[in-house]
C-alpha cells in the first residue's frame, strides 16, 4: 500500500469504529479474547507481511524477467485500468470466495464465518493462507508493475468503502429500505455492489429462515457477480444471527488453528481443521 492508500483506508475503518462504538454495537458484540487475538493477527500479518512481500516479489520477478514490462501500460485510460481490475481483481475474488467454500478450501476461509457477530473487524479475519494464496493480490500486484499504480490506488480505497460498510454493525441500508422514494435507487445498488442485508445473509448460521444465504452472495466489491452467476439472494432482511453452528454443538476452535491451518490443527472433534477434516459450514 502507498501512504495515501494507508491513509484514506484507515480513515474510513476507523469512522466506521468510531460510528460503531457511537451506536453502541461495538461493545455489545461479545467478541472473547481469541476473537481479538485472531484478527489483530492477521490485520497486522496482511499489512506488515503478505501484501508487501508479494508487491515487492511480483516487482523483483518482474524486473528481472520481464524488465521492459515496467509501467508497460500506464498510458492506458483510467476506466480501463478500473475496468480491467474489476474483471481480474475483483471477478477472481468473488470465484476464489465462493472456491471457499467448498470443502478443498473451506478450512482457509471457517475463520471468516467464525465470527458471530458482524463488524468492521471481521473484514481481514480469515486464514494466513487464505490470503497467501488470494489470486486477486497477485494479479494486483502484476497491474501495478505494468502500471495501474495510480488508479490501483483509487479502485481499493473505493472496493475497502464498500467491504468495510458491508460488514459494519452499522446496517447503513437498513433506513434506507424504508423510505419509498429510494426504492428504485436501492433496488440498483443492492444489486451492483455488497450491501449490509446481502452480506449478512451470507454470513447468517442458517439458511432456513429464507434470509441466511450463507452458499451465495460471495461478491466482494460488486454484488453484480452474484446477480450474474445465479447465486444472489437479496431479501432487504437481516438474518437474525451470524456464525457457524458446529461452533456451538461442538465448541469455539483455537485461534491459532483458525489461523494457521494447516501448519497447525484442531483437537477439537467434528473440525474441519483437524487431522481428520469434517466440513461443516
Amino acid at each position: 500500500m502507498n501512504l495515501l492508500q494507508i491513509v484514506c483506508v484507515s480513515i474510513i475503518f476507523i469512522g466506521f469504529v468510531i460510528a460503531e462504538i457511537a451506536s453502541g454495537r461495538f461493545a455489545a458484540l461479545g467478541a472473547s479474547k481469541d476473537d481479538w487475538k485472531i484478527e489483530a493477527a492477521m490485520l497486522l500479518l496482511l499489512l506488515i507481511a503478505i501484501q508487501p512481500l508479494i508487491l515487492v516479489g511480483v516487482y523483483r520477478m518482474g524486473l528481472h524477467y520481464f524488465p521492459g514490462w515496467e509501467n508497460a501500460v500506464a498510458a492506458l485510460p483510467v476506466w480501463g485500468m478500473f475496468l480491467i481490475l474489476l474483471l481480474t481483481e475483483d471477478l477472481t475474488q468473488y470465484w476464489w470466495h465462493r472456491a471457499s467454500h467448498t470443502p478443498l478450501l473451506w478450512p482457509l476461509h471457517r475463520a471468516h464465518h467464525s465470527a458471530a457477530y458482524m463488524s468492521v473487524r471481521v473484514v481481514y479475519r480469515n486464514n494466513f493462507f487464505y490470503y497467501a494464496m488470494m489470486p486477486g493480490i497477485w494479479i494486483s500486484a502484476t497491474l501495478i508493475y505494468l502500471g495501474f499504480g495510480t488508479v490501483y490506488v483509487a479502485y481499493v480505497v473505493l472496493k475497502l468503502l464498500v467491504i468495510i460498510a458491508a460488514h459494519s454493525a452499522v446496517r447503513w441500508d437498513e433506513p434506507l429500505y424504508k423510505i419509498r422514494v429510494m426504492h428504485p435507487i436501492m433496488w440498483v445498488v443492492e444489486r451492483t455492489i455488497s450491501t449490509p442485508a446481502t452480506h449478512y445473509a451470507h454470513h447468517a448460521i442458517t439458511m432456513d429462515d429464507g434470509i441466511g444465504h450463507y452458499k451465495g452472495n460471495y461478491g466482494n466489491f460488486l454484488f453484480l457477480w452474484d446477480v450474474l452467476f445465479g447465486t444472489a439472494l437479496i431479501t432487504r432482511q437481516f438474518p437474525s444471527r451470524t456464525g457457524l453452528q458446529d461452533d456451538i454443538t461442538y465448541g469455539k476452535e483455537s485461534w491459532i488453528a483458525e489461523l494457521f491451518f494447516p501448519i497447525f490443527k484442531s483437537k477439537r472433534s467434528h473440525s474441519a481443521l483437524g487431522k481428520e477434516r469434517i466440513i461443516v459450514e
